[in-house]
């Protein structure tokens, strides 16, 4: 790579083969591809495509994105950018991690110092540049709780933004990044507010009960301890459910949950309750919050509307075996699993009149 030089197309790799980096192994090929480890060849990487006018796609982890079969007609801008700093407070840490470390190295790393606040975070495989994107969250823990900062490139001026969590708008599934920043900003690198020596808060139902039966979390010593026994249960929920990454388990090759948890006004939420008794589904409707911000599981919507696990219909794409929520890859196209999700979405709207929102990023 040239140094200390405006990049040119000898800089990039080209017909690269987008499957090889999505965790749903689907994708054609990039026309320029590139893995950035600084700010600089972020900068540099941006300055070549615009003034070629091509269009840029940034990838983290591949987990959240779907690319078409036909590939991608530009530059995908892989970040590569890998640090983790640990600044020691009194009862606290901030730790400032590259927007391309993987996220459950981190993760791991921040337990083992006995760094409280991202413990049941464990095993999504992600980046930390995603994370405050999608406000990354799971078994009653989101990132919004620990984020303090997040430093970002303008991809049209190039300048460096640095955004405060109340900055970022995070909400479940969703961020500033998501909304009225569409595709203005890279992120690279984040900065959390960990407890140091600290306890987990455990606000899960399903990890709770796991916990009850397998560990006495009072016995345990604060931080490392008690912390590592958390992170390890939460691993164990989700390998029985194929959502950590394993090349050994076929179920586990998809795009993590594909739909988010429908958030519905109090009448409609109603509307669902009655037509479930319509259908002659036994027992209330599973609910969390109140008013108009009442979230509805996914999982149960496409169960109860007869999308089961290990759903399919003819494509070789089909849900999970252990999880009804992710659409799994086994040997098709992008196309299949586009098609099997239009199918659900229509089959939730038509039983319960809700819309289901995909989570993966359909890059055209």
């Amino acid at each position: 790579m040239n140094q200390n030089m405006a990049f040119t197309e000898q800089d990039f790799q080209k017909n690269v083969k987008l499957s090889k980096y999505t965790t749903i192994q689907l994708g054609g090929e990039a026309k320029y591809f590139l893995e950035a480890t600084s700010e600089g060849q972020i900068l540099d990487a941006l300055e070549f495509a615009k003034n070629n006018n091509i269009k840029v796609q940034i990838l983290g982890g591949g987990s959240n994105i779907l690319f078409q079969d036909a590939g991608f007609d530009g530059l995908v801008l892989k970040i590569a950018i890998k640090f983790v700093n640990t600044e020691l407070k009194n009862d606290y840490a901030l730790v400032t991690a590259g927007a391309g470390v993987y996220w459950d190295d981190l993760v791991s790393l921040v337990v083992n110092e006995g760094l409280a606040g991202v413990e049941a975070l464990a095993g999504i495989p992600s980046t930390v540049g995603a994370t405050p994107i999608q406000n990354v969250g799971a078994y009653g823990q989101d990132v919004s709780e620990t984020i303090v900062e997040v430093k970002a490139i303008d991809r049209e001026t190039l300048e460096t933004i640095i955004f405060n969590n109340s900055d970022c708008k995070l909400s479940y599934r969703q961020s500033v990044f998501k909304s009225e920043y569409l595709d203005q900003y890279i992120v690279t690198e984040v900065t959390f507010k960990l407890r140091v020596n600290g306890r987990p808060v455990i606000a899960y139902p399903q990890l709770e009960e796991r916990i009850k039966t397998s560990v006495d979390l009072d016995s345990l010593t604060d931080g490392r301890e008690v912390l590592s026994a958390v992170r390890e249960t939460v691993l164990q929920i989700r390998a029985e459910k194929s959502m950590v990454l394993n090349p050994e388990d076929r179920n586990s090759i998809s795009s993590g949950s594909f739909f988010t948890n429908p958030i519905v006004s109090e009448m409609t939420f109603n509307n669902v309750q009655a037509k479930a008794k319509q259908l002659g589904i036994q027992g209330p409707v599973p609910n969390f919050g109140t008013g108009d911000e009442i979230k509805i599981p996914a999982a149960w919507l496409l169960e109860k509307a007869g999308f089961v696990k290990g759903y399919k219909k003819g494509a070789p794409a089909h849900l999970s075996l252990r999880h009804n929520l992710a659409i799994v890859n086994n040997g098709g196209t992008t196309k299949d699993v586009l098609e099997l999700q239009k199918e659900i979405q229509l089959g939730v709207k038509e039983k319960f009149g809700v819309e289901l929102e995909r989570e993966p990023i359909l890059v055209n």
